[in-house]
């Protein structure tokens, strides 16, 4: 048997091709605490660190049938990869309970975060909402 890795890194441009498909196949989950204000992934799942363990649960059923699933924090080094790990395993405790059903569902962390990616696409609202230059004066 070989090791599979929870998760995959996925870059930003990437990320923002896929969000722009015309049949959406990518949810994103954003795991950010405080510094979710500020800005965000257009239609991302907001779902703090602080108590992602406690509510990883709620986000399977409506993550199911995505192909792809995208964890990011600010710059995707601790909370977004820990929360990625946290949902694979879970995720795939569950499909072998029969709790749900088998899937070929990619998890991903986005590649230096919403930090990177903000900045890079924060005048396209395809990509960012609720950008607010003055919370990133100092970040």
């Amino acid at each position: 048997m070989s090791f599979q890795p929870p998760y995959m890194y996925i870059e930003a441009d990437a990320l923002a091709s896929k969000l722009k498909e015309q049949r959406p196949s990518t949810a994103v989950v954003d795991v950010r605490d405080d510094d979710f204000e500020g800005g965000h992934i257009k239609g991302a799942f907001h779902s703090p660190s602080s108590t992602f363990l406690d509510g990883v649960n709620t986000l399977l059923k409506p993550l199911e049938t995505y192909e792809n699933v995208v964890f990011h924090c600010a710059l995707s080094q601790q909370r977004g990869p820990k929360a990625a790990r946290i949902y694979r395993e879970i995720r795939d405790a569950n499909i072998e309970a029969g709790r749900m059903p088998p899937t070929t569902q990619q998890v991903y962390v986005l590649r230096d975060g919403f930090s990177h990616f903000g900045n890079k696409f924060k005048r396209d609202p395809e990509l960012v909402e609720d950008w607010d230059e003055e919370a990133w004066q100092f970040r």
